[in-house]
């Protein structure tokens, strides 16, 4: 699979979140920001990615997933600091 492969299925599952993806064959790395991840655990949070791609995960098309997840405040945090 390709990055623009896993981000277009991510869209298409999940309403509102902006992705970021990284990776190549079957191994990637996912940055998602949205409102939706407020006040949610870190582990709901990666539960609602991994739901979203739990077919692509079974079928062994994705192997192994990185998630981070994002409120947009956290995620300006976060880019802000990168900058520094």
């Amino acid at each position: 699979m390709q990055p623009s492969e896993v981000k277009a299925l991510l869209e298409s599952r999940l309403d509102g979140c902006e992705f970021h993806i990284q990776g190549e064959g079957c191994n990637f790395q996912v940055v998602a920001v949205s409102e939706v991840f407020d006040g949610l655990s870190p582990v709901k949070r990666q539960q609602m990615i991994y739901g979203a791609l739990s077919e692509e995960i079974a079928s062994g098309a994705l192997h192994a997933v990185s998630i981070k997840t994002y409120t947009p405040q956290q995620w300006q945090a976060a880019t802000d600091n990168q900058g520094a």
